[in-house]
């Protein structure tokens, strides 16, 4: 039988199998460290393949590099020996439900979905900490195990809570964020969809760095749009006089050309729909004829002859005759536009025709289904309820401001445990744009992925979408669980409340002084809440998995095995780790096969064995030891796609060879693997 590797992949050797395909030629080998026969790619004749010139040096070339930046790609790369442990007491409805709440440091949990989500992730939005001077951030030596980072950084507390800040002071400011975001960005394209869609929330300080990151990590080709979201309305008192608002989020496809409907949308429903009457006049520019053929304006206006508007701003240039709310004949108006007469033709060439609402006959532009504008138009997200471009989503919910968003959470737990969350109404209006009625939200294919997840608003914002139109999506959440006290004696003044009421929280939660417990807490509260409000949402699932990240099961031995000793024997007659249960090993070898992680689990009895069967005999695993006949059969009976088994469970050569038997007589083509 096949032994698992229970690790995660070695992105270098897979990226050299891909190359080694194309150019063979290009692969020679070489010795590791340890003095390891190891595939090597001679990259001067890569250089020469991919290029119709000789090759020699380094030429000058555009390109976004940083100190770190390499050490970056290196440790995305890298495998690790870690898992995630289930654990059933701090999870809601752990059997039945299909979202995760994972805990641990999200570089190496990313890591570990890789191979389980690759291309299954719809969306993903991320909050990630701001490059201030003063925010907490993420180290960047993840290349050991977690076991061995935590001992390793003394950025780290025994927990694996980050401790340090990265201060203006500090020579590598603008390279440590960089780099701690490259290798998370870099990992988790791969889990997004062909059709997937990432959404970036950041501030002023990085979001030209992360623009270039991102243009270098998706591609160029594949940026939407970048989002200005008002998240204030009240700018108290003016510092320097600066003040901001607002906060970017970036936009970017895996592939644009299958994530189509969101680019569509944002042309033409937020333009025609969200912004109401969005005008071709522009105060600044100089007057302009423009020429509007037969047919190519609607008009909200009573059918008739007209041959002057009610606005200074406009003037008729020849009379205009509407006949079923269109121009029956081409006319020609002149103001102030941002368009010249050219761009107009063109325009209508692509399928862009033209909206006048009133008698002022300020016109604007309803750009075509199956064209694209020009230029894009900027993606403000107004939040003033007054503001008549104020955004909203399909379902008619208003973007809210930070201050709602506090409110709001600050009802729902009874406290102010959080500073400066994001509004669901935000998550939910980026959902919505990926909605697509007559597609898989109805399905298990709408996967919501937030490795920054903070306070749990992602979470929040699915269960709504899903109540409102009884949607079937998915959230994996991801969270450092921070220590509440070490953070309470490093904020400031400011933000001391806050610290000690999540404190307070969890004391009367009688959990530990972790954000994730409060994090955990709000979504907890959120899906009752919404079920509440919304009776006709009762099969909505408003649980999830909590995943605990943490080194692997097996002892080191499983990895190392030439590291063994005579004199060791004794003390390693198991490869598996004492204080590791049965559903601990589970979802290691789920990890491990690709069996996604919200997997139904059935726990059987077979002959006093405890048997588990994962998506209905997609995966069948029995980690007891002495296996009888009768249980392998059993198991074998249920033609299982996979199954696998402890390696101490086969005795001896004997009995592995009627585990083979058994197997070939029963279900020939079951998989089988131990560990």
């Amino acid at each position: 039988m096949e032994k698992l590797k229970m690790q995660t992949e070695n992105l270098v050797n897979t990226n050299i199998d891909k190359i080694a395909n194309l150019f063979p030629n290009c692969i020679s080998e070489g010795t590791d460290s340890n003095g390891k026969v190891v595939k090597m790619v001679d990259f001067d004749l890569l250089k020469q393949e991919l290029s119709d010139i000789v090759v020699e040096g380094n030429d000058e070339r555009y390109t976004m590099s940083w100190p770190g930046k390499k050490q970056a790609i290196l440790t995305a790369n890298s495998p690790i020996n870690a898992t995630l442990r289930p654990c059933r007491e701090e999870s809601v409805d752990f059997d039945k439900t299909k979202n995760l709440y994972i805990e641990g440091d999200n570089l190496d949990v990313l890591k570990l979905l890789r191979h389980t989500y690759l291309n299954k992730v719809k969306m993903i939005y991320i909050d990630p900490p701001y490059n201030t001077g003063s925010d907490f951030v993420y180290g960047d030596d993840f290349a050991t195990s977690v076991e061995e980072y935590l001992k390793a950084s003394k950025s780290y507390d025994e927990q694996g809570n980050k401790l340090f800040q990265n201060n203006d002071s500090n020579g590598k400011f603008h390279s440590d964020w960089l780099s701690m975001m490259y290798m998370r960005l870099k990992l988790a394209k791969d889990l997004l969809t062909d059709d997937g869609v990432i959404f970036i929330s950041i501030g002023e300080k990085e979001q030209a760095n992360i623009k270039k990151i991102c243009d270098e990590i998706f591609g160029e080709f594949n940026f939407i749009t970048d989002f200005i979201w008002e998240k204030t309305q009240h700018f108290g008192r003016q510092k320097l006089n600066y003040y901001s608002n607002a906060d970017y989020i970036y936009c970017y496809a895996k592939e644009k050309s299958f994530a189509n409907g969101i680019y569509k949308k944002l042309l033409v429903e937020f333009v025609n729909k969200e912004l109401g009457d969005a005008p071709l006049f522009n105060a600044s520019n100089s007057k302009n004829q423009l020429k509007f053929p037969a047919g190519c304006v609607k008009f909200n206006i009573k059918d008739g002859t007209y041959t002057k508007t009610t606005s200074a701003d406009y003037k008729l240039l020849t009379p205009v005759v509407v006949e079923n709310s269109k121009n029956k004949n081409e006319f020609i108006l002149e103001f102030k536009s941002r368009w010249s007469n050219s761009t107009v033709q063109d325009e209508i060439k692509k399928g862009t025709t033209f909206w006048v609402k009133t008698e002022t006959f300020a016109i604007r532009a309803i750009y075509g289904e199956d064209k694209t504008s020009t230029v894009s138009p900027k993606q403000i997200l107004f939040t003033n309820a007054k503001n008549e471009f104020c955004a909203k989503d399909r379902n008619g919910i208003k973007i809210n401001t930070s201050e709602n968003a506090t409110n709001d959470l600050n009802d729902l737990m009874d406290k102010k445990c959080f500073s400066y969350p994001k509004p669901v109404s935000l998550i939910l209006y980026f959902m919505n744009l990926l909605y697509d009625e007559n597609k898989n939200i109805h399905h298990n294919k709408f996967i919501v992925l937030d490795f920054f997840s903070g306070s749990g608003t992602t979470a929040h914002a699915t269960l709504l979408a899903n109540a409102l139109d009884k949607g079937n999506r998915q959230y994996v959440l991801v969270q450092l669980p921070e220590n509440l006290d070490i953070n309470l004696s490093k904020v400031s003044k400011e933000a001391r409340e806050i610290a000690e009421n999540a404190i307070e929280l969890c004391d009367e939660l009688k959990k530990k002084h972790l954000l994730t417990e409060i994090g955990k807490e709000r979504i907890r509260r959120a899906g009752k809440k919404i079920k509440d409000e919304y009776p006709n949402a009762e099969n909505l699932d408003i649980g999830f998995r909590v995943l605990k990240l943490d080194d692997s099961c097996m002892k080191d031995v499983y990895y190392n095995p030439e590291n063994l000793s005579q004199d060791m024997l004794t003390s390693l007659e198991d490869n598996i780790k004492e204080d590791r249960s049965a559903e601990d090993l589970l979802f290691q070898v789920m990890l491990d096969m690709g069996v996604m992680l919200s997997s139904e689990i059935k726990t059987l009895d077979i002959y006093g064995k405890k048997v588990f069967n994962v998506n209905d005999g997609n995966l069948i695993c029995c980690f007891d030891s002495n296996l009888s006949d009768e249980v392998v059969t059993e198991i074998a009976k249920m033609k299982p796609t996979y199954a696998v088994f402890r390696d101490n469970s086969i005795a001896n050569d004997s009995i592995c060879i009627n585990f083979e038997q058994i197997f070939n007589t029963y279900s020939p083509t079951t998989k089988r693997r131990v560990l």
